[in-house]
């Protein structure tokens, strides 16, 4: 029996183990203590999380009967308008939709807005999990380029990607791992071709609670009405909490479409329900506690990110590109020695675990991406070495 003819051609990925892979397992098999600089796990970083107001809040009596609401229960979507009112927005209640996490929340939207080897545009530098998505909806990646000239903003070749094809266009805000922002006038550019072309955005604002400049007032999708726009957030990064499984959907745009969305949607969400009751009862004593762990969250990445800047501000080798927010920086190499040689001699011989760009799709130069989540002392310790060797060594 072949398994050619048994498995769908949407999962033919790659499935052989690169030499990144295989050299971090011997590591851990032989138990050989490495610093992993790509930590993205909040729960693994040391944080000191309310635990037992997390918990207690799973208790609720209610949590024992099926409420099988397919937007997601009031008081939890409730609560998502008063965290969004606590940071100036206004969202209705009507415009929210549970999903256990983002990944699902770009599923349901895919099926909503998007035919088989449909095309959807994505930033480029992002998220390595968006091909992933596409391929098990059978869609056809495009893409526009964010460009970097001291700051990163969208490239000249925005204005020609978008075609007949594309049925939604994608915004990281911010993105991850550039960390930028959108601005005013490239979201009046992204806002009038969407309207041309007939195009919904969806906006993947998971990091927008992260700025690095607390005087920086960051724009936020769900206001945008222009053209049919959907807003994703959730727990795993405005909590710390990505076990917990909650996330959502806020839809804003013309009347018409959004209403028209709502209908289509609340068939899909109701044929998973996949929202688990615990979670959505626990939400509004959840948001509560927000302001503590992100406290602690924004303190490491703050520390972290100016320790990156100081050591790396006379370097010649190495620059830190500029990042507005979320959770990680890009460090860029002028080196002839390739992403890849880089990562695999940082892993062998100094026992340091750093993301090549290619991972986030960088298509040009060297890069290396460090998560500015892991506790101070290991993350000083690892990028020092990263910085000290790719300086002294070069090549």
């Amino acid at each position: 029996m072949s398994s050619k003819n048994i498995f769908a051609k949407r999962t033919n990925w790659p499935l052989e183990i690169n030499q990144i892979s295989e050299r971090l397992s011997y590591l851990k098999k032989n138990k050989i203590p490495y610093i992993d600089l790509t930590l993205s796990n909040p729960t693994r970083c040391g944080f000191d999380y309310p635990s037992k107001e997390i918990l207690s809040a799973l208790s609720d009596e209610r949590a024992m009967e099926y409420y099988p609401e397919s937007f997601g229960l009031d008081d939890a979507r409730n609560a998502v308008c008063d965290y969004y009112r606590k940071k100036g927005l206004k969202v209705d209640k009507n415009q929210i939709i549970l999903t256990s996490s983002t990944s699902e929340a770009y599923s349901y939207l895919f099926r909503l807005l998007a035919n088989p080897n449909d095309r959807v545009l994505f930033p480029q530098p992002s998220y390595p999990l968006f091909e992933f998505l596409v391929d098990l909806h059978d869609l056809r990646m495009g893409y526009y380029t964010l460009n970097y000239d001291g700051a990163w903003g969208l490239g000249e070749d925005f204005l020609n990607n978008f075609d007949k094809s594309t049925r939604a266009f994608i915004l990281v805000n911010p993105n991850n791992p550039t960390g930028s922002y959108i601005k005013f006038l490239e979201l009046a550019r992204i806002n009038d071709l969407c309207d041309e072309y007939e195009v919904p955005i969806i906006c993947d604002e998971v990091f927008h609670d992260f700025p690095f400049n607390e005087k920086l007032k960051p724009i936020s999708m769900v206001t945008n009405n222009k053209v049919l726009t959907f807003t994703l957030g959730g727990l795993s990064k405005s909590l710390g909490l990505p076990q917990m499984k909650l996330s959502w959907i806020v839809i804003n745009g013309p009347v018409n479409l959004v209403e028209e969305a709502k209908k289509r949607l609340e068939i899909i969400a109701d044929t998973y329900l996949s929202v688990n009751t615990p979670a959505q009862l626990s939400l509004r004593q959840w948001f509560t506690l927000k302001d503590n762990i992100q406290s602690q969250i924004k303190s490491r990445i703050l520390n972290n990110y100016h320790f990156a800047q100081q050591q790396v501000k006379l370097l010649k080798r190495i620059q830190l590109l500029d990042v507005e927010g979320g959770w990680y920086i890009t460090l860029k190499l002028s080196t002839s020695r390739n992403e890849d040689e880089w990562v695999l001699k940082l892993l062998n011989n100094y026992h340091v675990y750093v993301h090549p760009g290619y991972f986030f799709d960088f298509d040009q130069g060297n890069h290396l991406i460090v998560s500015l989540l892991g506790p101070q002392e290991a993350f000083q310790e690892g990028l020092t070495r990263v910085l000290s060797r790719i300086e002294q060594e070069g090549g």
